[in-house]
């Protein structure tokens, strides 16, 4: 099979969708894999370290989309990408459709084959492709906050940590899966006051059991949400609906009682996001005030330690890249219920139901 990897166009990313030694594997195994010029310079990965792997190195983009059977990616196809699609060719990346009309319509118009990082379930109904970058999200959130707390960055001017004699900032973190508890982590080591909510009773019982004294659980409701958003200075979104829009626990109404100077970092923005005032914004303009609270809403977070999450994200797709280079994608979807949760889209069909709800593509 003909593999290719795209340089990454959208804005501020520096991660490539396959290392060097993935090269390796697939060349061995008898594939060619064809990687576009500079594609792994943001990752500190040069293009000789791909060719002494055994990638051919192509000069264009469009060259790469159009002799490749399957395309390994690392964020979704956006505008410039579209018309490079092909029907029948296996796109495998990120791609969270129910946050974008437009790019579902431009994937399902062109016939690809959309296998969704995001939506792999493996056996135990946890979500491989999208864990090592929650991990990294999660973390971030928390850097990112504290950094647009700072008063030069138009926050209110609080050290999450505290100092002696001066109460640590407060945090809140909505949703205790992978990114809710790397976040707490984050800030309750920073020393932050850290409440996180979920509607998952046996999950908050298991955060009680392994966090530190300074991370604290409550139930998610909407009065609970009000009450603690009104006393944060860091508010973290970390609510996701897999392949589905993220639901709203934070209305635009409940803006007026949080604090001024206030920051929240909505880390399911690429899904819509939990707070309704959430837009997203890129790591160049990364932050906007409304009702004056800081809202970040960057939707490519890992996309700036590209070195890091370059490397989390490759160990965990290696595998499945290997796996549809062999068979391809309709062999797989017969034998593996995890591409069978994968594929969002086949031959123009949304086969989601989670996509097709959220744009209501339904029969």
């Amino acid at each position: 099979m003909q593999i290719g990897v795209p340089r990454e166009i959208k804005d501020h990313e520096y991660r490539v969708a396959m290392l060097p030694v993935g090269v390796d594997l697939l060349t061995t195994a008898g594939h060619r894999v064809l990687i576009e010029r500079g594609a792994g310079a943001g990752s500190g990965y040069l293009d000789a370290q791909y060719e002494q792997a055994g990638a051919t190195i192509v000069d264009s983009a469009d060259d790469v989309w159009a002799e490749a059977d399957l395309i390994v990616k690392v964020k979704e196809p956006i505008g410039p990408e579209w018309q490079r699609l092909r029907d029948g060719q296996t796109v495998f990346t990120y791609f969270h459709f129910a946050a974008s009309r437009e790019l579902t319509d431009a994937c399902l118009q062109a016939g690809i084959n959309a296998v969704a990082y995001e939506t792999l379930t493996d056996a135990e109904g946890r979500l491989p492709l999208l864990t090592p970058m929650s991990e990294v999200a999660g973390r971030m959130s928390v850097q990112e906050g504290a950094k647009y707390l700072e008063k030069p960055m138009e926050g209110r001017g609080i050290l999450l940590g505290g100092v002696t004699g001066v109460e640590p900032g407060n945090v809140l973190i909505l949703g205790a899966g992978v990114v809710g508890t790397n976040a707490a982590r984050m800030a309750a080591g920073l020393g932050a006051n850290v409440v996180i909510m979920d509607i998952d009773l046996d999950r908050l019982r298991h955060i009680d059991a392994v966090m530190p004294p300074n991370v604290h659980t409550a139930y998610s409701d909407p009065h609970a949400v009000a009450e603690y958003a009104a006393a944060a200075d860091l508010i973290i979104g970390a609510v996701l609906i897999p392949g589905g829009r993220t639901p709203v626990l934070v209305p635009r109404t409940m803006l007026t009682t949080i604090k001024n100077g206030a920051v929240i970092v909505d880390v399911g923005v690429d899904q819509g996001g939990c707070v309704e005032s959430i837009k997203p914004t890129t790591h160049a303009e990364p932050i906007y005030v409304e009702e004056g609270v800081v809202h970040y809403g960057v939707t490519n977070m890992p996309g700036a330690v590209g070195r890091t999450s370059t490397q989390a994200l490759c160990h965990a797709t290696q595998p499945y890249v290997l796996r549809l280079a062999r068979d391809g994608i309709d062999a797989l979807v017969k034998e593996d219920e995890a591409f069978r949760s994968a594929l969002n889209m086949r031959a123009g069909e949304v086969t989601n139901e989670a996509v097709a709800g959220a744009h209501g593509l339904g029969d």
